[in-house]
Formats: C-alpha cells, sequence, structure tokens
C-alpha cells in the first residue's frame, strides 16, 4: 500500500524537525544574546515550533497511517 500524500507531508515534516533540532552550524559560534549562548536560544525557539506543528498534527492528523486497533491482530 503506498502512502498517501498527507502521510509523505507528516513524514516529511518530521525529519525536518528532527534533523534540525541540534544547530549543528552554530556549535562553532561564540554569539551571545541576551546573556545565552546562540545555540540555547536555538532550542528554546525549536521547541516551540516543535510544540506548534505537533499541536497542529493532533488536530488534523492523527491516526493517518495507522490500521485497526489494540488487539485486532
Amino acid at each position: 500500500m503506498a502512502p498517501t500524500r498527507e502521510e509523505l507531508f507528516w513524514i516529511s515534516v518530521g525529519f525536518v524537525l528532527s534533523a534540525l533540532a541540534i544547530p549543528w552550524f552554530l556549535w562553532s559560534s561564540d554569539a551571545v544574546v541576551a546573556g545565552l549562548p546562540l545555540w540555547l536560544w536555538w532550542h528554546v525557539g525549536w521547541m516551540g515550533l516543535t510544540a506548534i506543528v505537533f499541536y497542529t498534527f493532533t488536530r488534523t492528523a492523527w491516526g493517518i497511517g495507522v490500521e485497526g486497533g489494540v488487539g485486532d491482530g
């Protein structure tokens, strides 16, 4: 069974969120904003964005790709 466009969309969103969760490109940066390193602000912002995306996923797409219920073999 081929995945639907919606499934492919949410899979790609999940990969992007996972891939950019660690700011590899900021590891060599010594920049400080408001007393905290820039990479820490990246994490704060990224976790906020991830929370919004997950909320959207639970409201619009929760259950796509799930076949049957518990105990349906």
